[in-house]
């Protein structure tokens, strides 16, 4: 049986090179944004950043428990294909099970402009997650034995 996302992302000797490899993937996917809609996102990003050198990381890093949980199930079920083919096999249901994680966090910031930058994106939030996912499911892949 194979390991759990969440026991190989959490293990205290693999979570620093997690939260990177996570951390890379999002500034990775805001970097190929294009278009207005992606000089929207990198301008959220941009403030984001702004609000704490590390927040990105650090965010991360706190949700990463929840970001591993959301992803075991997907993790579970892939078989022998690639896990960024299966999460986009499975898109809706992946996207939603991650911004679950992401729509709980930006209800109980204390972190008001983020909160507010977070909102403001939100409604599109699903499509660049669902754009993400492959490459999400690489950076998994990497990490889990």
């Amino acid at each position: 049986m194979s390991t759990a996302v969440s026991d190989a992302l959490l293990a205290p000797a693999r979570r620093p090179v997690a939260v990177t490899t996570l951390t890379d993937v999002i500034d990775a996917e805001v970097a190929a944004k294009s278009g207005f809609g992606g000089a929207a996102v990198k301008a959220g990003y941009a403030a984001v950043r702004k609000l704490g050198g590390n927040l990105v990381a650090s965010a991360t890093d706190r949700l990463l428990p929840q970001f591993a949980a959301a992803l075991d199930p997907f993790w579970a079920g892939k078989g022998a294909q690639p896990f960024g083919a299966h999460l986009l096999a499975h898109q809706d249901a992946a996207a939603d099970a991650l911004l679950a994680v992401t729509d709980a966090k930006a209800a109980s910031t204390r972190h008001a402009s983020a909160a507010k930058v977070y909102g403001s994106l939100r409604g599109k939030a699903k499509s660049h997650v669902v754009a993400a996912l492959p490459r999400l499911g690489a950076a998994v892949e990497s990490l889990v034995p």
